[in-house]
């Protein structure tokens, strides 16, 4: 590790306000990859016949070239701001994007897919790329990767790497909430043991393949996302209860089964990643971090829409300013609560840098 990356982690420890400039400096991991749903999503979703596309204006309005990515978001995600904290002077390309290919594998790959979930049935209801087939697409990627860097770079590369996990609120959400056959044969904590099951499962897979470091996002918390709060939420003020109360019976699961994932392998590090506090602070009290709007998004009303092209460059009410937002569209958080949530992680994600 260099010096550069030494800045980062005693100015996080002390709790200061920092920037750092990297200059002819190694990023502190070798590469990024990711997988998982629309949160971690930078494109892949463009290749594929699902409706849960995000390659449209104003998706991507604020990002550095003022197009749409893929990103569903108005700029960056939580994993770029991490990545640009990490040192990476590029993103690790969609795995299904023409960028992923060559010397662009080096920094990684992103396999994630909107819709997608723990559970494969989710990502066939909404035809996304499901965590089987991202995992089959890793494999493929590493016998590229081993191509282009040779052998034993590769090994290094995927020794080292930062591995990025994020799913389950389309379980839930486009799923589970509203698939009466699943609400019928679950409860939701039923369900929930279900969902970590299938991730105890990937994680061995992944430790199987190579990873040491891996970090997971919790659920958010799923009653105060605007499309919730309109479908469940009946009109009520505040978030929605039940649905938060069910993010939380899963996060204390998801904790439990790492906790157990880590005594069991050796050399793994892996660490769960709290987004649900972070944003849930920032529902209750977006004054505090700056914000003006927490219940609605920027994009279109707001309300419910996502994907269904009512977010676009003539809807009525689109935002100007998506810094005083909490939420982009009705689901997905805005760059400015990313850089919020994207603090938390790199924070809470000390021992996979160090």
């Amino acid at each position: 590790m260099k010096f550069e990356g030494l800045v980062v982690i005693v100015s996080l420890i002390f709790g200061s306000t920092f920037v750092v400039i990297f200059t002819n400096a190694q990023s502190l991991v070798p590469a990024i990859i990711t997988f998982g749903d629309s949160t971690v999503d930078v494109g892949n979703n463009d290749y594929v016949a699902t409706l849960f596309k995000a390659d449209y204006p104003p998706y991507g309005r604020d990002f550095a070239n003022h197009k749409p990515t893929g990103r569903f978001c108005n700029g960056k995600l939580a994993t770029d701001i991490t990545a640009d904290t990490l040192g990476f002077t590029s993103y690790p390309p969609a795995y299904l994007s023409p960028q992923a290919s060559g010397q662009n594998l080096l920094i990684g790959a992103n396999f994630a897919s909107a819709a997608s979930g723990y559970d494969d049935k989710t990502a066939l209801l909404s035809h996304a790329i499901s965590l089987s087939q991202q995992l089959e697409y890793y494999k493929e990627y590493q016998g590229k990767l081993t191509k282009v860097a040779g052998s034993s770079k590769a090994k290094s590369i995927i020794k080292d790497a930062l591995y990025i996990v994020g799913f389950g609120s389309s379980d839930f959400v486009q799923n589970y909430y509203v698939n009466p056959f699943y609400y019928k044969l679950y409860t939701p904590d039923e369900y929930s043991s279900y969902l970590v099951g299938i991730f105890s499962s990937f994680i061995q897979d992944l430790y199987g393949l190579g990873a040491r470091k891996i970090g997971v996002t919790s659920l958010p918390p799923l009653g105060c996302i605007p499309a919730t709060i309109t479908l469940f939420g009946f009109h009520e003020d505040g978030c929605v209860s039940r649905l938060n109360s069910d993010a939380q019976g899963f996060n204390k699961k998801l904790n439990a089964a790492a906790t157990k994932l880590s005594k069991q392998f050796s050399g793994l590090t892996l660490v769960v990643f709290d987004i649900y506090k972070p944003l849930y602070d920032l529902v209750q009290s977006p004054s505090k971090s700056g914000f003006a709007e927490a219940r609605k998004g920027c994009c279109g009303t707001g309300t419910i829409e996502t994907t269904s092209l009512l977010c676009n460059p003539k809807s009525i009410g689109t935002c100007s300013n998506a810094t005083q937002y909490v939420f982009w569209d009705s689901v997905h958080p805005s760059e400015a609560a990313n850089q919020v949530l994207a603090d938390a992680l790199i924070t809470q994600g000390i021992a996979l840098i160090s």
